[in-house]
């Protein structure tokens, strides 16, 4: 059995360095793996702003920070990026890492959170469909 820790890169735990840091020592205590929210909000429309780091730019500082543990994000909803984007992305990710990104995708979190910052509100069946044309 392998084991994974994700780290909180919204909210307090923002901070791109301190994130890093953080996977260095997930890394030095033995932890198999490294993973990030993939989420494209801050917060909720009536919340306040949240630091928020992306999990793909952190990944690439993990990449080139630590030596073993496996990275990647908890879940990237394709419906919600660019497909070519995220390909490309990976694709870095895991040639800085050496071949340890894990690629998680699927349809994300519920279905409101489009208009949160300013996007389309897609349905289940229509963030599927995303999904399948996106793979």
């Amino acid at each position: 059995m392998r084991f994974g820790v994700t780290l909180p890169n919204t909210g307090y735990g923002g901070d791109p360095a301190t994130l890093i840091q953080l996977a260095v020592d997930a890394e030095e205590a033995g932890w198999d793996g490294v993973f990030f929210w993939d989420t494209p909000y801050a917060a909720a429309p009536d919340e306040p702003v949240m630091a928020f780091a992306d999990a793909w730019v952190l990944l690439s500082g993990v990449a080139l920070s630590t030596e073993r543990v496996r990275l990647g994000t908890m879940l990237t909803p394709l419906a919600w990026h660019r497909p070519w984007l995220i390909a490309r992305q990976a694709a870095t990710v895991d040639h800085l890492s050496g071949g340890r990104l894990t690629l998680s995708v699927g349809l994300g979190a519920p279905d409101e959170q489009g208009p949160w910052f300013g996007g389309d509100e897609f349905d289940r069946r229509t963030r599927a469909a995303m999904l399948d044309e996106a793979l």
